[in-house]
């Protein structure tokens, strides 16, 4: 099956979600190039990028269940696959 390298951007609005949003990383980790996280106490946010490499409908099946946690917001932007190859 054809994969897709792509960005989700993530916005933790609170504290509750973390432990689910962890559990589907989780679930989801065969797919994961890398992550990073970045605490942003000022605003009361964490913010945190997830690169993945998996087909596209992975990618959005994840995208799709972290935006549904409770104070959380995903993103996704998708590599041009011209630049791939």
């Amino acid at each position: 099956m054809e994969t897709r390298v792509a960005l989700i951007a993530v916005i933790v609005r609170q504290g509750g979600a973390v432990a689910e949003l962890n559990g589907l990383l989780h679930q989801y980790a065969e797919h994961i190039i890398g992550r990073m996280g970045v605490p942003y106490p000022a605003r009361g946010v964490n913010v945190i990028s997830v690169a993945m490499d998996a087909p596209a409908d992975v990618i959005s099946a994840l995208s799709g269940k972290l935006g549904r946690l409770p104070g959380v917001t995903a993103k996704t932007v998708y590599a041009p696959e011209a630049a791939l190859q």
